[in-house]
């Protein structure tokens, strides 16, 4: 290795904007078992099958369904 690089001509990296960051969320059990099940179903990791249906419903502009059943 050198001690020291020269980065006088260097380029940012075009794709920075498509970098993927890291968020912690809490998910039902179940819904983690069913991308798990998904997952060995396909050979897909369940972690991208769930990003890849979110961003399927960004860029379908699908918005979540919720019905509120009334505290009677």
């Amino acid at each position: 290795m050198r001690d020291n690089y020269d980065f006088t001509n260097g380029v940012k990296n075009p794709y920075a904007k498509r970098l993927k960051s890291q968020v912690t969320m809490n998910l039902d059990n179940d819904t983690i078992e069913y991308f798990k099940e998904s997952a060995s179903e396909t050979g897909i990791p369940y972690q991208k099958l769930i990003n890849l249906y979110l961003r399927d419903c960004v860029q379908n502009k699908r918005k979540p369904v919720l019905v509120w059943q009334s505290g009677d």
